[in-house]
């Protein structure tokens, strides 16, 4: 191909590529002077959460009490710039397009200042956030025979990695962020394999066993001392269509798991059901409506001519 050819080539492949039917639905229009989201700034926002709600197991390895004032000092207000630059990035998402550019440096100063209000909003909640979080490193550890101390959960187990992000996430969420926490829960999907919405709403002592392939869908509600193992789903069966044919958003369609609940490995649980207080769901098994308080759901297996028992959720 000569080099005339190849020009001619790379210029209609542009041009395809910019033509506004190619691009429908999936471009978005920045206006100069608008932040926009930025992955390397929020993957410090989440090193510095996790720092401040765990000091000495990430951050400054050389933190003791004597230095703990300053460094969770330095940290907090590095995450205040921080994490109000990527809320004013999120809200800026929903300017208007087609607004003047007078307009749009009036909104843009009053998202600011929203911007650091909520980061502020935040910060002020972190000491709540890391007592709930002390309940499911509780309960990481009380659940699993294989943890040797809470030191061991906090620094290894990759539960407490995605709940970090989750229950900052899920505040943001509550406070009408948009975009931001979606990334944060997906940069920890990414990191730990654990999928959890913001959305979704969880109570505490939670905990997951190897938690590689969970799935946690936007409208779930789980309870207290709830424990999931590897491969968990809890989603939706089906989606209600409009008129149009469009998914209908924003209806609850995913599970309730009240108190004290175990679902172990591989299980789907499907629908706005119910799973009772104190409930098994076993292995495998393919959940799709309401199971009453105290009872059990599970495939019986053979082996060695002995059936399989459950053990409380104890870890494998």
């Amino acid at each position: 191909m000569s080099n005339d050819n190849v020009a001619q080539t790379l210029t209609q492949t542009i041009e395809q590529l910019s033509s506004a039917d190619s691009l429908k639905g999936l471009f978005h229009q920045h206006r100069d002077g608008n932040p926009i989201p930025s992955g390397a700034a929020l993957e410090e926002i989440i090193q510095l959460l996790r720092a401040i709600l765990f000091p000495g197991y990430y951050g400054k390895s050389s933190i003791n009490t004597k230095t703990l004032t300053y460094h969770i000092g330095v940290s907090v207000e590095r995450l205040h710039k921080l994490l109000a630059g990527q809320i004013l990035a999120g809200l800026c998402f929903n300017l208007c397009e087609d607004c003047t550019e007078e307009d749009n440096i009036n909104e843009l100063s009053k998202l600011s200042l929203k911007a650091n209000e909520l980061s502020s909003e935040i910060i002020r909640r972190l000491p709540q956030i890391r007592s709930v979080l002390a309940t499911d490193v509780t309960a990481a550890f009380n659940g699993d025979p294989a943890a040797d101390s809470f030191a061991e959960v906090i620094s290894c187990y990759p539960v407490i990695k995605a709940l970090t992000n989750y229950r900052v996430a899920h505040e943001l969420y509550l406070l009408g962020v948009p975009l931001i926490p979606r990334m944060m829960t997906e940069m920890a999907h990414s990191e730990t394999g654990i999928d959890i919405h913001p959305g979704a709403t969880i109570g505490e002592y939670f905990t997951i066993d190897h938690g590689t392939g969970v799935v946690i869908g936007a409208t779930c509600i789980i309870g207290k001392n709830v424990k999931l193992y590897q491969g968990v789903t809890l989603g939706a069966k089906s989606f209600p269509l409009d008129d149009e044919g469009n998914p209908i958003k924003g209806i609850p369609r995913h599970p309730i798991l009240e108190d004290n609940v175990i679902v172990y490995s591989n299980a789907t649980i499907l629908g706005r059901i119910k799973i009772g207080k104190s409930c098994i769901v076993g292995a495998n098994v393919w959940v799709t409506k309401d199971m009453k308080p105290k009872t059990k759901k599970y495939k019986k297996e053979k082996i060695d001519k002995l059936d399989i028992e459950f053990n409380n959720g104890t870890g494998i």
